[in-house]
């Protein structure tokens, strides 16, 4: 027999408790359980099969209100039941509560996870549910304009639309519901997403190894802010490039292209479950290069759907929607393709998927001509200098801008220019900084950035 996967189950006897298997199928792509075989798929046969047989279709009818087909098989002289399972379109409980099938695993249904189901079922998403008492001018009107230039140059909405008001942009953009702003519109647009969604930013992490986190830091504001962000942060800060020259001219080469990051950071933030409150994670090694979200596959899915050509079935379709008029991703599901070609034209590892129940993950290996020995972000000649967590406030400062004054650090810190003083003096003596040009019109030049 085939082997248990998310579409089998074998159990060697009839227990009720097997009725979630049931609703947990219903709930997915529907499948089959088999009453008599134990878990290596050997049919051990039961001895009440007809007794079942009568008693299960109005037992699970009861339970859930569907109907399935129960068959009775046999293998030489023992009998075994086979249970059909269909898969339904709307939501299915059992006795109240409700199930779905994961993999080779049956879970139940609570919190987010419920709503979010029952949301897809429905044919609604999650982005599309009205945000009450959050009115436009909560939003970042920056921000909105900057969607609009984007928009103007890739021609994908015509020009009209974008000179209304954002009212009535928002409401074109199928940015609002019954008169409120959408999920999807304050992620996008809002000022600060994380005052209405736990989570909604992306976490950046240097590794040493999988168990030592050297640093990280966390990329904040609207959904268009963070990807321009991330991208800048994890070239200038958590990657270093293999250089070379072409002539006089200096070459640099990191080991993910821009494209493909780009692609795959879209692709997390487009797909995510913001409901789930974890923010989008990505895990630099000095070979290799990590980004996870908490997402999953279209229903009837596999990793391999993935590498195959194949529509484009976001998560929050509004999001993507918004993106796609931004000229940030295409609308036909080409991300990964992107991301692979891209691969290809410069002889780097194909993107490697890891497909989990509850999250997503890609993987980056870095060719082994770009690999960097020793890099942790910051370089010092000497690897056992220590920086503390004050004095690495003090650096994340200036890579956001290596023109900050004493003053102004101080100001940022929340600390006297005096304290301000002592860290930058222990960063010079441990020759990790050094000062460019005057106090007033210099810049702070941070070593191996």
């Amino acid at each position: 027999m085939n082997n248990e996967n998310q579409n089998i189950e074998w159990k060697s006897t009839w227990k009720d408790n097997i009725l979630n298997t049931v609703c947990g199928m219903a709930n997915n792509q529907g499948g089959k359980i088999y009453i008599g075989v134990d878990d290596n798929g050997n049919i051990l046969g039961i001895n009440d099969s007809r007794e079942l047989l009568e008693i299960l279709p109005s037992k699970i009818r009861d339970a859930m209100g569907i109907v399935v087909n129960i068959n009775l098989l046999k293998d030489k002289k023992l009998e075994y039941l086979e249970i059909d399972v269909p898969s339904y379109l709307i939501a299915i409980s059992c006795k109240g509560n409700y199930y779905y099938r994961s993999g080779s695993t049956t879970q139940k249904l609570t919190g987010v996870e419920l709503e979010s189901f029952i949301l897809r079922k429905r044919g609604a998403t999650w982005d599309n549910v009205p945000h009450p008492q959050v009115l436009v001018d909560d939003l970042d009107l920056g921000a909105i304009d900057h969607f609009k230039k984007l928009a103007t140059r890739k021609k994908r909405i015509d020009s009209v639309i974008l000179e209304e008001e954002p009212l009535v942009l928002l409401d074109k953009l199928h940015l609002i519901n019954n008169g409120y702003l959408t999920n999807a519109a304050l992620l996008l647009f809002s000022k600060d997403p994380e005052r209405y969604f736990t989570g909604a930013f992306i976490k950046v992490g240097f590794f040493e190894n999988d168990a030592d986190l050297l640093y990280q830091d966390e990329v904040r504001g609207s959904l268009f802010e963070q990807i321009d962000k991330v991208i800048e942060l994890i070239h200038f800060k958590y990657m270093k490039a293999k250089m070379s020259y072409d002539g006089l001219q200096r070459v640099e080469q990191y080991f993910v292209t821009e494209e493909s990051m780009r692609e795959a950071i879209l692709n997390a933030i487009v797909h995510k479950r913001y409901e789930s409150g974890v923010p989008v994670q990505i895990s630099v090694y000095n070979d290799k290069l990590y980004i996870s979200n908490v997402g999953r596959l279209p229903e009837n899915w596999t990793k391999e759907s993935l590498y195959e050509k194949h529509s484009s079935i976001p998560y929050n379709p509004n999001i993507a929607h918004v993106f796609y008029l931004a000229g940030h991703i295409e609308s036909w599901g080409r991300g990964i393709e992107k991301m692979c070609n891209s691969c290809l034209e410069n002889n780097f590892p194909l993107p490697i998927y890891h497909v989990n129940p509850s999250d997503i993950m890609i993987e980056f290996d870095a060719a082994k001509e770009l690999v960097i020995d020793n890099f942790s972000g910051i370089n010092n000649d000497n690897q056992d200098v220590k920086i503390t967590d004050k004095e690495l406030e003090v650096l994340n400062l200036l890579i956001e801008d290596p023109g900050y004054t004493a003053k102004i650090l101080a100001e940022k810190v929340g600390v006297s220019p005096k304290t301000i003083s002592k860290r930058i003096r222990s960063l010079k003596q441990k020759n990790i900084i050094t000062r460019i040009g005057s106090d007033t019109k210099g810049y702070w030049k941070i070593k191996g950035l």
